[in-house]
């Protein structure tokens, strides 16, 4: 009886203040994870990480591009005509990299296919490819058309008979006869490229548009000039 009296005695004197430490533990820890999760949250919501890739990792044979074909640096970028933020980038960035890294030699930029927001997506890039195997002259006047014929999403523009009415508004030297029976008679192999552009994309890191490998480094989302320009004139270096 005497041992259960001491017991009782040891449990009354110390219950309370064990009690108060675990319980400063487990909010300690919950702090903690929850600062952790935080962050990555704040990462994930802000601008993503540059990833370490490589541009002569990226295949870029048979995709449309602008500028040199030899030129010093080459820019793999992944788009869909139907992104909001890719008309963002575009009005915003990519005027000014054609203008000032394109147009002067320095640059190669090479457009790649991440079709992933429905139908329009799709006929958007299949326009595209027959465009570019017709009409490479006239490719980028029509890709730049495109974004700025750009709506909501699924608001009526971007499927195949609006882009022909787009594109015999906007670029008149394209004949959208000659590219519907491209994409009628190459659909499969178009296809096939258009996959081989996203698969390979997804392998590299990129998750969705716009995105962008210049040298070693992924960049995400509509990057505002100087950031692409930072990684352009390292690359030229």
């Amino acid at each position: 009886m005497e041992k259960h009296a001491d017991a009782g005695s040891f449990l009354e004197k110390y219950l309370t203040p064990i009690s108060v430490l675990v319980g400063a533990c487990i909010i300690a820890a919950a702090l903690a994870f929850g600062n952790g999760g935080g962050a990555q949250q704040a990462a994930t919501n802000g601008q993503p990480p540059a990833q370490a890739v490589d541009i002569k990792k990226v295949d870029v044979k048979g995709d449309p591009y602008i500028g040199n074909p030899n030129a010093p640096v080459v820019m793999a970028y992944w788009f869909d005509y139907q992104c909001p933020f890719c008309k963002k980038f575009d009005q915003d960035t990519m005027g000014q990299i054609y203008e000032n890294y394109v147009k002067t030699g320095k640059v190669k930029v090479v457009f790649q296919d991440f079709q992933f927001l429905g139908p329009d997506s799709d006929d958007g890039a299949l326009f595209a490819r027959a465009v570019w195997e017709a009409y490479p002259d006239q490719f980028y006047a029509w890709y730049q058309a495109m974004f700025e014929a750009q709506d909501e999403e699924h608001a009526g523009f971007g499927n195949t008979a609006s882009i022909v009415t787009m594109t015999k508004a906007k670029v008149p030297a394209i004949d959208t006869t000659k590219v519907l029976a491209l994409i009628e008679k190459n659909k499969d192999a178009y296809t096939k490229a258009i996959t081989a552009d996203r698969t390979e994309g997804g392998t590299m890191g990129v998750s969705g548009t716009p995105a962008m490998i210049i040298g070693k480094t992924l960049l995400s989302g509509a990057q505002p000039y100087s950031a692409v320009t930072a990684l352009l004139d390292a690359e030229l270096k």
